[in-house]
């Protein structure tokens, strides 16, 4: 009588200890999803940084800006962009936007730093010329300009 109660024990306690370890198994799924649940950002891209590094008012015809945006892939890396607005209703609103340069063809500390903006030049003239050149790095200087013009609120290479 001895050796049956002593298997009976041993399938006890092995049915115990795998009970818990499912037990276990399925409180830390559920504590892990409940954790992620309310952080995940599947299919939500993360806006980048940015930063306005020059902007110019032509009269009361044109705003023009210049705008850094911090990779998403890279932290070094950024892109620059210029865009262009009109007066309407007594509010600007945008009418245009290139980028300047390759996108991502530039770097984020040089480019929000001290000195970052080597030439912006525009005139209130209908088309308005404008050039841009822009600190590469300080060891490496500047870029050569980028020539545009905006006619009626458009960008276009010039």
């Amino acid at each position: 009588m001895t050796g049956s109660m002593t298997g009976k024990r041993r399938r006890n306690s092995s049915t115990r200890t795998r009970a818990a370890i499912a037990a276990t198994t399925l409180l830390m799924a559920g504590a892990l999803g409940a954790a992620g649940a309310g952080t995940s950002s599947a299919g939500v891209a993360a806006a980048p940084q940015t930063r306005q590094i020059a902007s110019s008012v032509l009269g009361g015809d044109y705003k023009i800006t210049l705008t850094a945006l911090r990779s998403t892939q890279d932290e070094y890396a950024a892109s620059v962009r210029l865009q262009v607005y009109t007066q309407s209703g007594g509010t600007w609103k945008e009418s245009d936007r290139v980028t300047v340069g390759d996108v991502d063809g530039w770097f984020w500390y040089p480019l929000t730093g001290k000195g970052a903006v080597c030439e912006f030049n525009t005139a209130s003239t209908e088309p308005a010329p404008l050039t841009v050149s822009l600190l590469i790095t300080p060891s490496i200087g500047c870029s050569g300009p980028a020539h545009y013009v905006v006619k009626e609120g458009r960008v276009y290479a010039g």
